[in-house]
């Protein structure tokens, strides 16, 4: 059984594809989550244990998304519809959900991508010369309050993204993929030369890289867990939508091997950037949206040429989002093409209108909607969140549903002929890992991630 459509624009080669994919998957969250977690939970000790994580949650689970999206060659929606045998259409829910989730995080996101633009530029143009640190903090709270500015700067970032996916996957996400990852790659190189370079460095790099397994908790150990599932865009109809344009002959196994692999070592080059310069200078390292728009203005402005390693590194702060924005808004995309026959214009001003909208709605949590609480039960308690907060915790609770269904869709629902064919490319490839990859996707990677979600609603080990 072959689904595909063969006049389907798709991307060009495995090179393409692999450019796209781990442009989506390298985002935000490798740059200023993973480097922190990393020497937070000690260091290569912790990487051990992450990429153990990735290999029985992050591997099988875009295995098995790309298996799904490549069979069907639709949307993300289809594959639970078309491949569920017999009356099992009930699956066809997961499909909505998936394509729901992707909604939901572009509207937020989109909002942190304008962050990382309006940073680039306010760099360049000399913004952070001679603030002290609590006037950089209060550059950052002033800007992430304000009722319009994130706005502007979010609609600013939608208009590229919205070009870049109105032109098509090969003349579009493929042809800027090419030129925006080997860009990033090289970014930040230069800056882990800067960084390595610096009086002090070493103690950045300890932090980051010296083992030391008494800070590896069990918190610890599901932190990892958690990232491996996250970092790699699963559960968003992402790798679905994205698969349903590689062609026949491309081999999964090698493509998702390469795509895990590119995502980490960029993760960990972007700590090389990131703490030994934060060390140098005797700055103590926070996490999140803090590192990156509080700490690091304060360590440029220390540094020789500071403003034009500002620039840089905010630079690419922003190709990593729009990567990751173009693939977060694809799925609701192609879905309106699909379901609806709308030409890719209007599916993607459609998005790109729906998504600036909520989005502007969603900032105003910290603006003049500050005040008004939403209650959400996290961690085994009911806590009260302001609207952007909630919509961010809301998908990361959501995400790990969705990757759990689908692992349960291809390990105990599809024909298991469906795996092979894919897994072998219809008999181009050998795929000797078969039997491994369908027993893991049926009894561990459904596991662990039910730990996941557990753990993130009850509080256990917290």
């Amino acid at each position: 059984m072959e689904l595909s459509n063969a006049s389907r624009d798709r991307f060009s080669g495995s090179i393409g594809v692999f450019l796209a994919t781990v442009g989506s998957a390298i985002g935000l969250g490798n740059i200023w989550k993973f480097p922190y977690i990393t020497g937070h939970y000690g260091g290569s000790a912790f990487i051990i244990v992450y990429l153990i994580c990735i290999a029985v949650v992050g591997l099988p689970l875009i295995m098995s998304e790309f298996l799904l999206g490549r069979k069907t060659s639709t949307d993300a929606v289809d594959p639970f519809r078309l491949l569920a045998p017999g009356s099992s259409k009930k699956w066809v829910v997961n499909g909505w959900f998936t394509v729901l989730i992707s909604f939901i995080i572009i509207t937020f996101y989109s909002i942190i991508s304008g962050w990382t633009l309006f940073y680039a530029v306010d760099s360049i143009i000399g913004g952070f010369d001679g603030l002290n640190p609590q006037q950089i903090g209060e550059k950052f709270g002033a800007y992430y309050t304000s009722s319009w500015q994130p706005v502007i700067w979010q609609i600013i970032f939608m208009i590229v993204t919205v070009y870049i996916i109105v032109k098509g996957i090969k003349n579009g996400i493929e042809k800027f993929s090419k030129f925006l990852m080997p860009l990033l790659f090289i970014i930040i190189i230069v800056l882990d030369v800067r960084s390595v370079t610096l009086k002090g460095a070493g103690a950045g790099l300890d932090f980051l890289f010296s083992p030391d397994f008494s800070k590896l908790t069990i918190e610890g150990v599901l932190s990892a867990l958690g990232h491996a599932f996250f970092t790699l865009s699963l559960g968003m109809a992402i790798m679905i939508t994205y698969a349903a344009y590689i062609k026949r002959e491309v081999n999964l196994g090698p493509l998702v091997l390469k795509v895990a692999i590119a995502d980490t070592v960029i993760a960990l080059l972007a700590g090389v950037a990131i703490f030994p310069a934060v060390f140098a200078f005797g700055i103590e390292p926070a996490a999140g949206p803090g590192l990156v728009f509080v700490t690091l203005p304060n360590v440029f402005n220390q540094m020789p040429l500071g403003r034009f390693f500002a620039f840089l590194f905010f630079f690419l702060l922003s190709t990593a989002a729009l990567t990751s924005q173009i693939s977060i808004i694809e799925p609701s995309v192609s879905f309106l093409i699909n379901r609806f026959k709308f030409t890719r214009l209007k599916a993607t001003m459609i998005m790109g209108v729906l998504a600036t909208v909520f989005g502007a709605v969603l900032t105003q949590g910290n603006g003049i909607l500050k005040d008004f609480k939403v209650p959400f039960y996290l961690g085994g308690k009911f806590v009260d969140m302001n609207i952007f907060d909630w919509a961010i915790t809301l998908t990361d609770q959501l995400l790990p549903i969705a990757g759990f269904f689908t692992a349960v869709f291809v390990g105990w629902v599809i024909d298991k002929s469906i795996i092979s064919d894919e897994l072998t490319s219809y008999g181009r490839y050998k795929a000797g890992y078969y039997k491994l990859f369908v027993f893991v996707i049926r009894y561990i990677t459904p596991t662990a991630i039910a730990v996941i979600f557990i753990s993130n609603t009850f509080g256990f080990f917290s």
